[in-house]
């Protein structure tokens, strides 16, 4: 398989290398829109960026390449997923579903 730049292997599919994506991410500093910079540095719309970016971070590389930042988006994901879900859950579990 092919290498990317730093010598990781680029996301199935893709020229990307998901070492940039971390890098991107974890430098982020806000101010400009960050989707126009998504689409001007990876050329994918924001939604297929964040799709990426939740790939990247279930990789093994990923949490040795940067394991705070991993760590960090994996919390930011998860509590994301818990207000998502938990209406849901609560409805289930009062209809006796849960």
């Amino acid at each position: 398989m092919p290498r990317g730049s730093r010598g990781y292997t680029p996301l199935p599919g893709g020229e990307i290398d998901w070492a940039d994506i971390l890098d991107f991410e974890g430098g982020w500093e806000g101010g400009a829109s960050k989707a126009a910079a998504v689409r001007r540095r990876f050329g994918m719309s924001s939604t297929r960026y964040y799709q990426v970016l939740n790939r990247v971070i279930e990789q093994p590389e990923a949490l040795r390449h940067d394991p705070m930042l991993v760590r960090r988006l994996r919390r930011l994901r998860d509590a994301r997923r818990r207000k998502r879900f938990a209406p849901r859950l609560d409805a289930q579990e009062r209809h006796g579903f849960g």
